[in-house]
């Protein structure tokens, strides 16, 4: 819309760059171009401003399929007003020269007609197509004959109108047609996460199944070892028993022998000492065979001297000493007074 501003009784025209402006005064052409600022009076002024800019149009409508199956069809025409001289002089976009507001309404007119051709053309196509091929290719069937019929209709460029581009977003049937269609790839959806469930189930299973062989395995192994662990204990047990009585054997054999040598050594010292001392004994005895009684007694009493304790004084009386003497010389005390007597 146009800025219009009051001053004095002139008003001044701001058209925006996307918008071209026409102005006749008193039947005549006086201002006609894009973006243009200018001033006027209001009572002998005739404007009209036509947008030159790209407009986006959504078109949507409701269809029927070869086989009588309700679809809905979305689809945007792009546009634009190539010729703006000739469609101000088709359609009303003159505008208010106090506020710039369109007396009419030019763009819905413009719509209408987009929308009814395009309806036209793709209707056409959708009551020639079945329901499964429309939804399968009819987006691209359905935008070729929509900008095709743009193309070739001769009222868009008589009213200066040009189609830039026409887009088909969506054809969809109805909701229970829809779930009726979604239901047979939801099962197969589902059968194919439920074949990959159980097959993932089926892995671990296996993978568990193998962890337990070989868990059980490893335990058979132990097993054997520890087996055969215990069978060589046994077997270095009874190999150290054997040779540890085979050693004790040869210690006592040893030890016996060392007595039996020992004892013989000691008989043989034995004897000999006996021998000797039988031998000095005999000696002894026949030395003192071929000495006189007075001398053995003289040397028992040195002999008996030699063995009794120290006496420091010896005190003797007559009698004792006689009566010694007496022993010593084999008579009695009283020959003894008697001989000393004589």
């Amino acid at each position: 819309m146009a800025d219009i501003t009051a001053r004095l009784g002139w008003r001044h025209l701001r058209a925006a760059p996307t918008a071209h402006v026409r102005h006749h005064r008193r039947g005549r052409l006086a201002h006609d171009g894009t973006g243009l600022s200018f001033w006027f009076r209001a009572l002998t002024a005739a404007l009209s401003e036509v947008p030159v800019d790209d407009r986006e149009l959504a078109v949507s409508f409701h269809a029927r399929t070869a086989d009588f199956q309700d679809v809905s069809v979305q689809a945007t025409v792009t546009y634009r007003i190539s010729e703006p001289s000739t469609a101000a002089a088709r359609l009303d976009f003159s505008i208010d020269p106090d506020t710039g507001a369109w007396r009419a309404a030019p763009l819905e007119q413009i719509a209408t007609l987009l929308t009814e051709t395009a309806q036209q053309h793709a209707l056409d196509v959708l009551a020639r197509t079945p329901l499964s091929s429309a939804l399968a290719d009819g987006v691209a069937s359905v935008r070729g004959r929509i900008t095709e019929g743009l193309a070739a209709e001769p009222r868009l460029p008589a009213t200066g109108i040009e189609v830039v581009a026409v887009r088909v977003v969506a054809i969809r049937p109805e909701p229970e047609v829809e779930r009726a269609l979604r239901t047979p790839a939801r099962e197969q959806i589902q059968q194919e996460a439920d074949r990959a469930t159980y097959e993932r189930r089926a892995v671990a299973v296996e993978r568990e199944r193998a962890i337990a062989e070989n868990e059980l395995a490893s335990k058979i192994e132990l097993a054997r070892r520890e087996e055969q662990l215990v069978e060589q204990n046994g077997t270095n047990a009874r190999r150290q028993a054997e040779e540890s009585a085979a050693a004790d054997a040869v210690r006592a054999d040893a030890e016996a022998k060392r007595k039996v040598r020992l004892a013989r050594a000691e008989a043989e010292a034995a004897e000999a000492v006996g021998a000797a001392r039988a031998g000095a004994q005999a000696a002894w005895l026949r030395v003192h065979g071929d000495v006189d009684p007075a001398t053995l007694h003289a040397l028992a009493v040195t002999r008996l001297a030699e063995n009794l304790p120290r006496i420091d004084s010896v005190t003797l009386s007559p009698d004792v000493l006689t009566g010694l003497l007496a022993r010593l010389g084999g008579g009695q005390p009283g020959g003894a007074g008697g001989g000393g007597g004589s």
